[in-house]
């Protein structure tokens, strides 16, 4: 039986996140290099002040996931497979060895402050459940304008899809899908519009500082975020890690991969519990934990038990 290590996107953070990570030594090793790279204390960047900042819920999910995916490393819980969603696909590359971990804090820094800079103001993502991705795809094209630009973006599940651009654009298109009789229809607590193409800028200045990084062959398989397909070879990752900022993530595709490929035990790394809800319902054939909802030492026993 395989598993799994999942890393979440933005949406997932939580004020003092950080502070509800497990009481362990990997995790203060983590907090303490994260600090020093940074230039001030991490423990700053999870108040509802410092989350207001794309930079701050970035960084913050990168240091929970590390944190603790070395924390259950040390436990002698090793993941067959990594996949991280968005800004989690930082973590899953440092999990699996591609990065390292001050690279990685250093260019998720840069990505927050890009994706900032580019859209300060009045843009954003939502939400749709209970309709399929081609009615939303169509509810985008019939309100998209060049003054409300908005598109269809990541496919969580099949019957649930983000929509990025601007917030007027994503409101006409969120009353639509409820009128369409959608489940859920809603704005995420997501300030700028990620995985579009008005992205598109960031991530290729992106790929350009990921020229000068060093992106090794990860021990394990690496999911990529834009392609869906189990990942290797270093150059692709390299790409998915800058361009996946300006493109879909096709989260319910590698999903139903990792457990085509024999996984059956899914564990999510802090904050939250997104993924692991998404997986619940859309995978059955599996079990997904996440640390937050379930435990540190829950998932532990969980994984020794079943994947060793």
């Amino acid at each position: 039986m395989k598993l799994a290590f999942l890393f979440p996107g933005q949406g997932s953070q939580k004020i003092r996140m950080l502070h509800h990570l497990p009481d362990h030594p990997a995790v203060s090793d983590v907090m303490q290099e994260a600090s020093e790279v940074i230039g001030e204390g991490v423990y700053n960047l999870d108040t509802a002040e410092a989350l207001m900042s794309t930079v701050s819920v970035q960084l913050c999910l990168l240091i929970a996931s590390v944190a603790v995916s070395k924390a259950l490393v040390s436990e002698g819980v090793r993941p067959d497979f990594v996949a991280g969603h968005s800004v989690g696909a930082f973590g899953a590359a440092v999990t699996c060895g591609a990065m390292d971990f001050t690279d990685a804090l250093r260019l998720v820094k840069l990505r927050g402050e890009l994706m900032e800079q580019a859209f300060p103001s009045g843009y954003g993502m939502g939400v749709i459940s209970g309709l399929d991705p081609r009615s939303v795809r169509k509810a985008v094209e019939t309100i998209f304008t060049e003054v409300t630009p908005v598109y269809s973006s990541n496919i969580n599940a099949a019957d649930q899809i983000t929509i990025s651009g601007s917030i007027p654009g994503i409101n006409m298109v969120l009353d639509q899908a409820a009128k369409s009789g959608a489940r859920r229809a809603e704005l995420l607590n997501v300030s700028v519009p990620s995985h579009c193409p008005l992205l598109n800028s960031v991530g290729d200045i992106l790929y350009d500082k990921l020229k000068h990084i060093k992106i090794s062959t990860p021990a394990v398989p690496y999911a990529s975020n834009r392609k869906a397909r189990l990942i290797r070879n270093s150059e692709q990752i390299k790409e998915d890690l800058a361009l996946n900022v300006s493109h879909p993530v096709r989260w319910y595709e590698i999903c139903s991969l990792l457990c085509e490929y024999g996984t059956r035990l899914l564990i999510e790394m802090p904050s939250g519990s997104v993924l692991t809800n998404l997986n619940k319902k859309t995978l059955p054939g599996a079990r997904s934990v996440s640390v937050e909802e379930n435990g540190f030492e829950n998932c532990v026993f969980l994984a020794k038990r079943l994947c060793s």
